[in-house]
């Protein structure tokens, strides 16, 4: 079926040493030409290197934090000197109208201004308990303006006689006296306090991180671009046109690098279609010449075998070395399963257990979805029978996971040494001996990988919880179409 699957897929791709003989083009000048197709770099007119651009940065934020608390500062002074001017007023017309009011009514009077007012007139003993007010910008500017406006030493207290408020110690003709205020008529309540002293340090710790993410930003968008170099996606495209001359000249080594490694991916993959393509030919008159010349029937039959196996390593470099960008459309992935499982019909060496539900739809491509249950069920016929009846058990369930439909193929081999798992999918890495006994090409589950990567999804390999038995997970997105649900199928 893998050669039936592949014929004709790989064709020799032209280059330009396979032109004609009187073509004198010079194809290394040519190479060397831009890539107008990027578009031109625009070299920004106005640069700076790394140290100055984070200094600038710092130095900058810097002077925000220090303008906003000097803001915070003379802010408290200038509601100080406003309270003050305020109390000014208030006791100059205070004191103006005890010294003008018979005594006889000064009683009422200053009865009536406290019940409408909320301005209160005691006498000052020095018996009073006095609380003074909290020092701070503010009552020092309360304090200067009040002394200097009032030519006299008031006295600022927060409480007299345990009797909260706004109490100002004052001379009235030959008496002293408290005047006592409310304090959240004058703004000294909470001058400036704890609720601006919060918002002041969030505001700063929020110009800090912005910074800060401003400064990394670059090293975030290296770092991302290098995770996708890693996942073989190499359209790297980082910024070129950065005011920054480090910077710039970082990312324009790195996208340069990127479109090296992806012209030597492109290299290798028509080299491994072209050599595989050449070989399909002497392979077709050795199978020819085995079947006419060869007289022993056993001997055509190994041959014969040997043949067929090097014509199925070629299948796998024909499929790694397919070229990228496949169509995505939804897909059954139960009867492509189905399908892929029936063309291993020996069940003494392999039995496939399929717990898909009719017309699961997914979103990829049939012949890809094919080429990747084809390679995992093979990978488990070679590798993964289990030590007691040396059959290759294979069970494919799935679970939905929000938009994705994980379908997990596990075997009940021997599974892998854990420290190796990782490098499964790299090309013609060879794993422990329990699950390379089988002579093959080393690019099974590299082509799963590779396939799965054309149609967006993804592959995870594990050992089975038991300890028995490779697990392959495929993550696939689903596709809006209805699926049935139940279901099995046995191969």
């Amino acid at each position: 079926m893998a050669s039936a699957r592949s014929a004709g897929a790989g064709s020799r791709s032209t280059s330009p040493e396979g032109g004609n003989p009187g073509d004198n083009t010079d194809w290394s000048a040519l190479a060397n030409l831009p890539d107008k197709s990027k578009g031109k770099v625009h070299r920004p007119r106005l640069t700076v290197n790394l140290f100055w651009r984070s200094f600038g940065l710092i130095s900058l934020l810097l002077a925000m934090v220090l303008g906003m608390w000097y803001w915070a500062i003379s802010r408290q002074s200038e509601q100080g000197t406003l309270a003050g001017q305020q109390l000014v007023s208030t006791l100059r017309l205070t004191r103006a109208l005890i010294l003008e009011t018979p005594p006889t009514r000064q009683a009422a009077v200053l009865k009536s201004l406290e019940d409408q007012e909320g301005l209160a007139l005691r006498q000052r003993t020095p018996a009073n308990q006095i609380t003074p007010w909290p020092n701070s910008l503010h009552v020092q500017a309360l304090v200067r303006t009040l002394n200097e406006q009032l030519r006299e030493d008031v006295i600022v207290a927060s409480a007299v006689d345990g009797v909260p408020g706004l109490w100002i110690g004052w001379t009235v003709g030959s008496g002293q006296y408290w005047f006592q205020a409310d304090p959240s008529r004058l703004g000294m309540a909470s001058p400036l306090g704890w609720p601006w002293l919060v918002g002041l340090v969030i505001i700063t710790a929020g110009l800090s991180a912005g910074f800060v993410r401003l400064i990394n930003r670059p090293l975030k968008d290296l770092s991302f671009a290098a995770s996708r170099i890693g996942e073989g996606e190499y359209d790297s495209h980082l910024d070129e046109s950065n005011m920054t001359n480090e910077i710039r000249m970082v990312n324009m080594g790195f996208n340069r690098m990127a479109r090296e490694l992806a012209k030597v991916e492109e290299e290798r993959a028509v080299m491994l279609a072209g050599i595989s393509h050449d070989l399909r030919t002497p392979l077709a008159r050795l199978r020819l010449e085995a079947e006419i010349s060869v007289a022993d029937e056993e001997a055509r039959r190994n041959m014969a075998s040997d043949i067929d196996q090097l014509d199925a390593i070629i299948d796998k470099f024909m499929d790694y070395a397919r070229p990228e960008g496949t169509h995505v459309v939804p897909v059954n992935v139960s009867a492509v399963v189905e399908r892929e499982a029936n063309a291993f019909r020996d069940k003494s060496q392999i039995r496939i257990e399929s717990r898909l539900p009719p017309n699961l739809m997914v979103k990829g491509d049939d012949t890809e979805l094919g080429r990747v249950f084809a390679n995992l069920f093979e990978n488990a016929r070679r590798y993964g029978r289990s030590i007691d009846t040396g059959i290759a058990r294979v069970k494919v369930s799935h679970v939905l996971a929000g938009d994705s439909l994980i379908i997990t193929v596990r075997d009940y081999g021997q599974g892998v040494a854990p420290e190796k798992l990782s490098h499964l999918t790299t090309p013609f890495f060879r794993g422990d001996a329990a699950r390379t006994a089988a002579t093959g090409a080393g690019l099974g589950l590299a082509v799963v990988k590779k396939a799965l990567q054309r149609i967006d999804a993804s592959l995870e390999l594990n050992n089975a919880a038991e300890k028995t038995g490779l697990v392959a997970h495929i993550r696939l997105k689903r596709s809006l179409m209805p699926s049935n649900v139940g279901g099995s199928h046995n191969t």
